[in-house]
């Protein structure tokens, strides 16, 4: 079988098996949305052992970005502000998100920007995650734990869904 059909059988059967997880025994724990977000950074970077490094940094890297806006936003005056401090907050914080890939390390800026999206979805999304008590719980309603979690089981299951594509396009 060709190498991309392979790579799709192999997609579409640990697909199933991360959606299984996300929404079954690790429900709460992981999000199927942000394990695919994780999955395709892997992919767009490179789909090998550096890209999974990378997508595990820059993605977190984001969603580290995106949850100190919401720091910043909750306790400064900028709450106070409306959209137009929500707008200052993300334009800052974007800003030093990208300024931040001058380090080989987060080089990456669409990886960031994946995980800063995907947080930034979350705390506007979910019911009660906008909330300092949320954003500082050691538990799975704090945005970054969940995104984070979710991002970095992704980028494994791209890991794995390229090696099972490789092995099955070397079984003809």
């Amino acid at each position: 079988m060709t190498s991309l059909i392979a790579l799709c059988i192999s997609i579409g059967v640990l697909g199933g098996v991360a959606t299984y997880l996300a929404l079954g025994p690790l429900a709460g724990i992981i999000l199927i949305w942000g394990i695919f977000i994780g999955w395709a950074t892997f992919f767009a970077i490179g789909g090998d052992t550096a890209a999974l490094k990378k997508t595990i940094t820059c993605n977190v890297f984001g969603a580290i970005c995106a949850w100190v806006m919401a720091i910043i936003l909750l306790s400064t005056p900028l709450e106070g502000l409306g959209a137009v401090g929500a707008a200052i907050a993300v334009g800052s914080t974007v800003l030093g998100m990208c300024l931040a890939a001058h380090l080989p390390a987060l080089d990456s800026i669409p990886a960031s920007v994946f995980g800063y999206a995907a947080t930034a979805a979350y705390l506007l999304q979910t019911d009660g995650a906008l909330d300092m008590g949320a954003l500082t719980g050691a538990n799975f309603s704090n945005a970054l734990i969940i995104i984070t979690a979710s991002l970095i089981v992704g980028a494994f299951f791209g890991l794995a869904s390229g090696k099972l594509g490789g092995m099955l396009a070397k079984g003809d």
